[in-house]
């Protein structure tokens, strides 16, 4: 049986869980802020013992671990995107802040503008994000559209600095 959605009180998989982020989704209102929020820390960790090039490849592995859960949970919602699930986030909000500390280095000035791009293009979705959100099966465009966010952040926060140098 489907059902609408989950709380932290219903039954759930270990699947479930990964998708909501490892909970951080299951927190009271803005799941999508929650979830990147505490995927800072673990990203941090991250950062500090694997360098930029650390975080971007745990971004990839989040990507692919998240199409996997997410091609597992969602059969059993009738939501197609459901707000609770933020591993998402997790790997876009990783992409984002490893290719600026990448170019910028790993100061927490770097995290907090980060996660305020993210967020921007995460919660806006300019085009291409919102043009991926409904591209390919759900289990896909649910990573995608935030893996895009990432990478648009990123890339948008270079082109000011860039333009500020000047």
């Amino acid at each position: 049986m489907k059902r609408q959605g989950l709380t932290i009180l219903d039954e759930c998989t270990f699947n479930h869980w990964i998708a909501a982020g490892f909970g951080s989704g299951w927190l009271p209102k803005a799941p999508g802020t929650w979830g990147s929020l505490v995927s800072l820390l673990p990203g941090w960790s991250i950062l500090v013992w694997g360098g930029a090039t650390g975080l971007i490849i745990a971004s990839a592995i989040v990507l692919i671990v998240g199409c996997l859960v997410c091609a597992a949970v969602l059969p059993t919602l009738e939501e197609k995107d459901p707000g609770w699930i933020v591993i998402d986030e997790w790997a876009g909000q990783w992409l984002c802040l490893g290719i600026l500390a990448a170019l910028m280095g790993k100061g927490g000035v770097v995290v907090l503008i980060a996660f305020v791009a993210f967020r921007l293009f995460d919660i806006f979705k300019p085009w291409p994000i919102s043009w991926a959100e409904t591209a390919g099966p759900p289990w896909w465009s649910i990573m995608a559209d935030d893996v895009l966010a990432g990478l648009m952040g990123a890339v948008s926060v270079m082109a000011v600095v860039q333009v500020a140098a000047f």
